[in-house]
């Protein structure tokens, strides 16, 4: 009596698995890795032979995810802006405004160094102060964008912080080699791993034709032409001889 009662309870209970199964199995696929969970992408640099003054960010143990809608937005928020397509000695633009104008995060993306103190003298040497007040910023498109002759770095914007595209970084000065004429000195550029590498950080490639976009509210985006720069050069050494 006991076996045959121990079977209808097995009869009656199969429908009822066979109505669960596909929903547990659908459970444990949906578990084994979360909606957007993050695969590779750029992450901080450590640099290990600092400028006195100037804050590196350490390596986070989970880089930011590349995101294919990264915004991008003109780093310096004014009405009256100028620039130019070339810039003398490298790669670069300057971009004149009236001091005080609020400089933003050309994008999402964590800070990657931070000189809060000019430490520039005519005397030399030439190169490593240049910049004056500066904040670089690794965006989460692997790209790094660095701006210069800061008047002010905004508080709380320090090595490792996490920003938004248009989160303010700072206020446009004339510190560093900056001739005494208010602008930001912006750059674009790899990120290069194991010293200060600042002949890389102020910029390798024009910036004009992205700002260009990004001022007329488009969204063109650099990523490519610096992949493509470090492929073909990697990391160089610095230069023997600079003009700033």
């Amino acid at each position: 009596m006991r076996s045959r009662s121990i079977k209808r309870r097995a009869r009656s209970a199969y429908p009822i698995l066979l109505l669960l199964g596909p929903a547990l199995i659908a459970g444990c696929a949906t578990g084994a890795r979360p909606t957007g969970a993050p695969t590779n992408g750029p992450s901080a640099i450590a640099t290990a032979e600092q400028p006195p003054g100037i804050s590196a960010a350490p390596t986070p143990g989970s880089p930011a995810p590349t995101r294919a809608d990264l915004p991008h937005v003109f780093p310096v928020r004014a009405d009256k802006v100028a620039y130019h397509p070339t810039h003398a000695g490298y790669p670069g633009t300057d971009i004149f405004a009236d001091c005080g104008e609020p400089v933003v995060a050309v994008t999402d993306g964590r800070i990657l160094e931070v000189s809060r103190v000019d430490r520039f003298d005519k005397r030399g040497p030439l190169g490593p102060y240049n910049g004056g007040l500066s904040v670089s910023l690794l965006g989460d498109d692997g790209v790094r964008y660095y701006g210069s002759h800061l008047s002010a770095i905004a508080a709380g914007i320090d090595a490792g912080v996490r920003v938004r595209a248009g989160q303010q970084l700072g206020r446009v000065g004339h510190t560093g080699n900056a001739n005494n004429v208010c602008h930001l000195h912006f750059g674009i550029s790899p990120a290069c791993r194991g010293h200060d590498d600042w002949w890389i950080r102020r910029g390798v490639i024009w910036p004009a034709r992205y700002l260009d976009s990004w001022r007329e509210g488009g969204n063109r985006a650099p990523a490519a032409e610096v992949v493509a720069w470090q492929r073909k050069h990697g990391c160089p050494k610095a230069p023997t001889l600079t003009t700033g």
